[in-house]
């Protein structure tokens, strides 16, 4: 395995979906968040393979491994022509061997086992006598002498050469402990000492586990820095880094979700108290790479930052950094913990009931976006209301996804017309002067002398013309046309949102087509006034469809005398949980799918259409919040 370089492999395993590559062989069925077949590998009737996203296990003869390791189990290959195979799928180039690559990896793993034998001798020192003062200090903090040996908690003495002593002495080479980042040697020179001295220290692994930095925590009050990490080496780099994330990996899986504080102890102490899936940034803000790393954790990680003026700086830079980066199905939402308390504080105060309760109010996005452009910010003048307008736009715009841009505008445009409402007039009028009995032939544009029939007064069929198909249309549709119908001002913000929609009844589709067409070609028809464009088209039928039951919609956003601020609102729910029905009835059947045939395409569909059900849950929850 070493004469490909570990970078390449880790991105070979994190392109490609093990569920699908081993459905092709077993037949696998969905199990909550993992999969379940017969195993390959020996004679089973009952299921006991299981298929997770990076690694499958059996628990009846124990084989377990990655997807390059199932390969080479099933199909016999060799493990270069297994790279070779999986690589040509994932739409890697394999790289080319060399002997700088060879050294390379010799280096890394020299570093990583240089590395180990440093954290073993930190949790030696922090349990004999010279760490009394830390041990003192983290048992004062509430942690348990079972999460002290989880977390590999240690001590660095406060002599300059404590560490490079020991490690001299177990013949691991200065230069090498120089270049782990564990001593450091003086430009003028010098002899080189330890980088970390009294401190706490805190183990950083990457994903496998593999230990590749360290934290220090001073325990002198009038030390330069309270905490200290490692310098950028060869095995770490901050900004791709996750302090925990070997361990919430599998926590993540089975919570759902993955929770980032600011924190070592914040990780530790909610681990202490239940929640195994937190991680932390390593004193940085929080990178387009730290935000990749969570996302193949979970969907929608929640960011808890402390309640004080620095952590919600830091989730407000957060929303910055997120936005360009936003897919269908993939955001970030925020719990806002009370003033002045971090999770370390309050579950050491209240307990895990209390962090639970926290996550539970937990903020989407958007949300936040809203709250950090508009809170304090004066609307009382017209200039002031385009400048808020123009800054949720360019942020809007800032999300290179096309359809979650669209989506945003949308709920963005949306927010500001009821925070601003109130100073506008209400347009709203048309079809509602005439109710039944009302109607006058000629008056929507018939031609005088014909005779109307059949429905209620105000719309009929012309005696002659074609029935529509008797397919009844949905009530939903029927309430999201009705409502363009009534207000034609709503065409003019919103005609992307309902050129999406495809209702299956070809009837109302094309309706709601023409509809768009008239209402955009003049612009500020009121609703008798479109009517009465429809009607001169010979859409008398079309019409009626819609206005046959307008009694039985019972949504306040079609009747005329409905303020426009709820006229908006109203339709725009109405559209969101309409699209989020017609999806899940779509992902319902590629989930059926994908139970028969673990194929790639099968699992392509299912994953994209999940991924779209995700986000309009998200704006379906964000429309009912406000």
């Amino acid at each position: 395995m070493a004469q490909f370089p570990e970078s390449f492999l880790e991105e070979l395993r994190n392109r490609l979906s093990l569920p699908a590559l081993i459905g092709r062989h077993v037949r696998l069925t969905k199990r909550g968040r993992d999969y379940l077949g017969l195993c390959p590998f020996h004679n089973e009737k009952t299921p006991s393979f299981h298929v997770y996203d990076d690694h499958y296990h059996c628990f009846g003869c124990g084989a377990h491994g990655d997807a390059i390791e199932f390969l080479k189990a099933k199909s016999g290959l060799s493990f270069p022509e297994a790279i070779e195979q999986l690589a040509g799928e994932a739409g890697l180039a394999v790289p080319q061997q060399r002997p700088e690559d060879r050294q390379r990896d010799q280096q890394a793993a020299s570093l990583s086992s240089a590395l180990e034998e440093c954290a073993k001798w930190f949790q030696a020192q922090f349990q004999a006598a010279v760490g009394r003062e830390a041990k003192a200090y983290i048992e004062r903090r509430g942690l348990t002498a079972a999460t002290i040996e989880r977390f590999r908690l240690g001590y660095a003495p406060s002599s300059r050469t404590a560490l490079k002593e020991a490690m001299l002495a177990r013949n691991i080479p200065e230069a090498l402990l120089v270049e782990a980042g564990m001593l450091i040697k003086p430009d003028d020179g010098g002899p080189s000492y330890d980088r970390f001295r009294n401190r706490v220290m805190f183990p950083i692994a990457d994903r496998r586990g593999r230990t590749i930095a360290f934290g220090g925590r001073a325990l002198d009050p009038a030390a330069p820095a309270k905490y200290l990490n490692s310098p950028e080496t060869p095995l770490f780099h901050k900004s791709h880094t996750l302090y925990n994330i070997a361990i919430a990996r599998e926590a993540a899986r089975e919570a759902g979700t993955v929770l980032v504080v600011e924190g070592y102890m914040d990780v530790i102490a909610l681990a202490q108290a239940g929640f195994n899936h937190a991680v932390a940034p390593l004193g940085t803000a929080l990178t387009e790479e730290q935000i990749g790393l969570l996302w193949r954790l979970a969907a929608e990680p929640i960011l808890c930052f402390d309640g004080d003026k620095a952590g919600l700086k830091a989730a407000l830079r957060a929303v910055d950094r997120a936005l360009p980066l936003l897919e269908p199905g993939k955001s970030l939402r925020f719990a806002l913990l009370p003033a002045g308390q971090d999770p370390d504080d309050l579950v050491r105060s209240q307990g895990a009931a209390a962090m639970e309760a926290v996550l539970a109010q937990a903020l989407p996005l958007a949300e936040m976006l809203w709250r950090k452009e508009t809170e304090g910010q004066p609307i009382d003048t017209p200039e002031r209301r385009a400048a808020l307008e123009n800054t949720l736009k360019e942020a809007a715009f800032r999300i290179k996804h096309p359809g979650v841009q669209s989506h945003y505008r949308d709920h963005l445009r949306e927010r500001l017309r009821g925070l601003f409402a109130p100073a506008r007039p209400n347009r709203a009028s048309g079809l509602g002067q005439f109710g039944p009995g009302q109607f006058k032939p000629g008056a929507w544009g018939g031609r005088p002398g014909e005779r109307w029939t059949g429905g209620r007064p105000g719309f009929g069929r012309l005696i002659g013309e074609t029935a529509p198909p008797t397919e009844a249309p949905d009530r939903r549709e029927k309430a999201i046309l009705l409502g363009l119908l009534r207000h034609p001002w709503l065409v003019d913000d919103h005609a992307e949102t309902a050129a999406r929609l495809t209702f299956p009844n070809p009837v109302l589709d094309s309706l709601k087509t023409r509809i768009l067409e008239e209402a955009s070609r003049h612009p500020g028809l009121d609703g008798e006034g479109l009517a009465s464009h429809l009607l001169g088209q010979g859409l008398a039928d079309q019409l009626d469809l819609v206005f046959g039951e307008e009694y039985r919609v019972f949504e306040p956003f079609t009747r005329a005398e409905t303020p426009r601020d709820k006229v908006e609102r109203g339709w725009f729910q109405a559209v969101q949980r309409y699209r989020l029905t017609e999806l899940e009835k779509e992902l319902a059947a590629a989930q059926a799918e994908l139970a028969d045939d673990m194929s790639p395409d099968a699992w392509r569909r299912f994953s994209a259409l999940q991924a779209e059900v995700g986000a309009a849950r998200s704006l379906v929850s964000a429309s009912d919040e406000e």
